[in-house]
């Protein structure tokens, strides 16, 4: 299989590229987060202003490029766009970036790809409306699947992985029913259980243990953040999840191999 460090032309095409699909992507999840938190399909409708309702154009749909042309303003009614939309294209045009330096031009890549594409959805979702959609979950975990064979595992890997998975939903599920039993409310949403299960099937035991960490870490810094500027009692933990999640898979095994070498 081609490398992109093979050559420089290549590393800078497929840079290139990268960036172009990862700004298209980071407005696709962005328009699909939006309606999924309002309740529209995303498969169906033109883009429209969420102000004045009227359908874009062609030339209004351009990531990034159409917002600083049009000033951050719609074309039809003058009403401001939010900067939420050119910002999440960028981040997520460098993220796509990042994951084909990280990854190579492997199958690994694009199954890390598909899974930060996952994750990314997720945290704008849920920070919009605290709901972790099903689907998502779902494609991860066929992602998932879909790479095993070409990962070269044997069984005794793909069960541990699944172990994992089971181990650290199950968990959760446990303490989060003890703290709602304490507490007398809801102490974690079920789709947030499910994130951590199908987490545990890309990072496994001990990865799961970082993720699992940091995610809380995240959690104790952005909840009262989140909480002066949306001014909700509940917490969406999925972002804290998701950007651990991506912590790992792009430098999780050096804490993996640390652990593992203290250990032994």
């Amino acid at each position: 299989m081609v490398s992109i460090y093979g050559n420089t032309f290549i590393m800078i095409y497929s840079a290139a590229v990268c960036f172009i699909l990862g700004a298209v992507m980071g407005s696709f999840l962005n328009c699909a987060a939006y309606r999924t938190a309002h309740g529209q399909s995303f498969i169906r409708g033109r883009s429209h202003c969420t102000t004045c309702g009227h359908e874009l154009s062609v030339k209004d749909l351009f990531p990034i490029f159409s917002y600083i042309f049009l000033r951050g303003k719609c074309r039809y009614c003058g009403a401001k766009v939010s900067v939420r939309y050119p910002l999440t294209e960028l981040f997520f045009a460098l993220l796509t970036v990042g994951c084909l330096f990280r990854f190579d031009l492997t199958l690994l890549c694009l199954r890390n790809y598909i899974f930060i594409c996952c994750l990314f959805y997720i945290t704008l979702t849920d920070l919009e409306s605290c709901i972790i959609p099903n689907g998502a979950l779902i494609i991860s975990v066929v992602a998932w699947a879909a790479y095993l064979p070409f990962s070269g595992y044997g069984w005794l890997d793909i069960l541990l992985y699944v172990v994992a998975g089971v181990a650290y939903g199950g968990a959760i599920l446990l303490i989060s029913l003890i703290l709602d039993k304490v507490l007398k409310k809801e102490s974690m949403g079920g789709g947030d259980i499910k994130l951590f299960a199908v987490c545990g099937l890309y990072f496994g035991l001990v990865g799961m243990l970082f993720t699992v960490i940091i995610a809380c870490l995240i959690g104790l810094v952005t909840a009262p953040i989140l909480k002066r500027i949306k001014g909700e009692k509940q917490f969406p933990f999925g972002p804290s999840i998701a950007i651990s999640s991506c912590l790992m898979l792009f430098i999780g095994q050096l804490f993996v191999s640390w652990y593992m070498g203290l250990i032994s």
